[in-house]
């Protein structure tokens, strides 16, 4: 079995969405995103533009591999929001992704079945107004040499169409390139063969 070397995420933050339950209101938004301080922002900001509501539930999901997640209820019946919010973000198999659902109280106690089936739907809505898209899993690598290896070195980076992604051009010369996941032990054996170059992979 190949390993897998693509993940799926969403493209930009979603619309607003809406679902009901009894006069209570769960507005739910999707964010992409890849760092915790993001993911306070994002929350702050709809905190402010939300100063009214009840509760701000969300469900957050990084990384590509070995991803780390988190769930909070904000108050509501242990989980009964942040982990079926969870739930959607697993079941739409996306991750560098943030999904809050801000709920305005109607007046009726919908009770944790209730809470759940909201909190979900809202999440769901979220995810199906969302723009996803498969990515490739990339390695960043860094290649060191003498500026008369720049030749070669180049031949290889664009027979294998390769993606600088920064380079410094002196007497030594550093280059370094994102290679896709499943190809990275094939590129880096071949760099490995030229004499006088280094590659080194940054983690």
């Amino acid at each position: 079995m190949t390993e897998k070397d693509t993940y799926r995420t969403i493209v930009n933050a979603s619309p607003e969405v809406l679902f009901k339950d009894r006069n209570s209101k769960f507005l739910g938004y999707a964010f992409p995103v890849t760092t915790e301080e993001e993911v306070r922002d994002h929350l702050e900001t709809l905190k402010k533009k939300h100063h009214s509501a009840r509760h701000w539930c969300y469900a957050w999901q990084m990384g590509t591999e070995n991803p780390s997640y988190r769930t909070n209820d904000d108050g509501e019946p242990n989980n009964s929001a942040g982990m079926p919010i969870y739930g959607q973000i697993q079941s739409f198999d996306v991750t560098n992704i943030l999904i809050v659902v801000v709920r305005y109280f109607g007046g009726v106690k919908l009770g944790v079945g209730g809470l759940i089936n909201a909190y979900r739907n809202a999440a769901q809505l979220a995810l199906e107004a969302s723009d996803i898209e498969e990515r490739t899993i990339d390695l960043l690598f860094e290649l060191h040499f003498d500026y008369k290896d720049m030749n070669k070195v180049m031949r290889i980076i664009k027979e294998k169409n390769l993606n600088i992604t920064a380079q410094q051009m002196e007497m030594d010369c550093r280059i370094t390139l994102t290679v896709r996941k499943r190809d990275s032990d094939a590129v880096q054996a071949v760099f490995e063969q030229l004499y006088g170059v280094k590659i080194v992979r940054m983690d």
